[in-house]
C-alpha cells in the first residue's frame, strides 16, 4: 500500500536520489531550480509517497510572485520511482497537492513540465502566456492552473521566487528577503 504523507525532514536524502534517478545530474541546472533554490516549500505542500517504509514519489509546491503582485505557487518537481511510473501516483500526488492548496486559499499553480500530462488537471499554455522564467525555458512546457478564476487574469511579467528561505540560507538573505549573489 501506498501512503502519501507530508514531507519530514528524515525524506531528504532520498528524495535527492529519486530526483536524481528521475531528472538525472543535470536537474539542478533549470530554470525552475532557481526559483526553488535555498528555499523553503510553501508550508503544508511538500508531498512524500512511501511503500513499505520506502520513499517512491515527491512533490512540492514553491511560493513564487507571477508577474507584479500576483501571489502564486510553482509546482515541482513531481517525480515516482520509475519502477511504479504508469500506475498513477503521479495523477494521485497531483490531485492531493491541488486540492490541499486550494484548500488552503492559493488560487494559482505554475509549472514546468509535459503538457499532455498535465492537462488533465486543467494546466494550459494560455494561463501563463503572459508570464515568463527568470532564464531559459520552453514556452510550449510553461503551464498555469487557476484555483480561484481570475487569479491570473492579465498577469503579465517575470516570475520571482517569494517563499522563505531555508535556516541554512537565511543568513545569505539580504534586506528586502532577496538573496545577494557573488559577481
Amino acid at each position: 500500500m501506498i501512503e502519501i504523507r507530508a514531507e519530514h525532514a528524515f525524506d531528504v536524502g532520498a528524495r535527492e536520489r529519486l530526483l536524481d534517478a528521475c531528472f538525472g545530474a543535470t536537474r539542478g541546472a533549470k530554470t525552475s531550480e532557481r526559483l526553488r533554490e535555498g528555499r523553503l516549500p510553501a508550508r503544508g505542500l511538500a508531498f512524500s509517497a512511501t511503500r513499505a517504509g520506502r520513499l517512491v514519489g515527491t512533490l512540492r509546491l514553491w511560493h513564487v510572485e507571477a508577474g507584479t503582485a500576483r501571489p502564486a505557487l510553482l509546482l515541482g518537481p513531481l517525480a515516482v520511482d520509475p519502477a511504479l511510473q504508469g500506475q498513477g501516483l503521479g495523477r494521485v500526488m497531483m490531485q492531493a497537492a491541488l486540492g490541499r492548496a486550494e484548500s488552503l486559499g492559493h488560487g494559482a499553480v505554475l509549472l514546468v513540465g509535459d503538457a499532455p500530462y498535465y492537462a488533465r488537471f486543467g494546466f494550459s499554455q494560455a494561463t501563463a502566456a503572459g508570464l515568463s522564467l527568470p532564464g531559459p525555458f520552453e514556452r510550449a512546457r510553461f503551464l498555469g492552473l487557476e484555483l480561484r478564476d481570475g487569479t491570473l487574469v492579465g498577469a503579465e511579467g517575470l516570475v520571482r521566487a517569494t517563499g522563505a528561505f531555508a535556516p541554512e540560507n537565511a543568513a545569505a538573505a539580504g534586506a528586502g528577503g532577496e538573496r545577494r549573489r557573488a559577481a
